[in-house]
């Protein structure tokens, strides 16, 4: 089982336990607002979440971590890495993503994980390079990029939502683990 420890957080794969408060997570209109069509999700459409990234795990050795707070044992979200096939433009690619739920925002969980997965990426599983891909507007999430290291590669529109993308990336030659 791939596990990775940072100072505060355990970030490894899906539990059976973390879905009602990944689902709590996804039902929050605040951290939804940024991700598809802004869509709360149920519980039902987690449970498929949940079995959609740990099908990606089986199938390409990475995907999306369970990110737990080490100090209480809570879901905080996750952070992981995955293939974004909803963006043909930008593959072959795996990209770097996060969701955390709002009683966990600023304070530095997300880029502590995501420095982490991009370390377990470029090292661990030998990948080159990494993007990440934000909605314009969305200053949290290119604050966590901008702290990774990445630098802005292209602006595109979402394919089925008609917004603008920015698309950032980092290779191993610019990593500083």
């Amino acid at each position: 089982m791939t596990e990775i420890h940072t100072p505060r957080l355990l970030l490894r794969r899906w539990s059976d336990d973390d879905l009602v408060p990944m689902a709590d997570i996804n039902a929050d209109p605040r951290v939804m607002h940024w991700i598809d069509d802004g869509s709360v999700r149920d519980l039902d459409h987690t449970a498929e979440a949940i079995e959609q990234w740990e099908e990606e795990w089986d199938e390409e050795g990475f995907g999306l971590f369970a990110v737990e707070l080490l100090a209480s044992g809570e879901l905080a979200g996750f952070v992981g890495l995955s293939v974004p096939e909803f963006l043909p433009e930008v593959l072959p690619a795996v990209a770097i993503s996060w969701r955390l739920g709002s009683p966990f925002w600023g304070q530095g969980y997300a880029s502590e994980a995501a420095q982490a997965t991009l370390e377990f990426a470029l090292q661990d599983r030998g990948l080159d390079r990494v993007i990440s891909i934000t909605r314009a507007g969305d200053d949290a999430s290119e604050n966590v990029i901008r702290k990774l290291g990445m630098t802005p590669e292209r602006e595109t529109t979402h394919p089925v939502y008609g917004y603008p993308l920015r698309v950032h990336a980092i290779d191993l030659t610019e990593f500083e683990a």
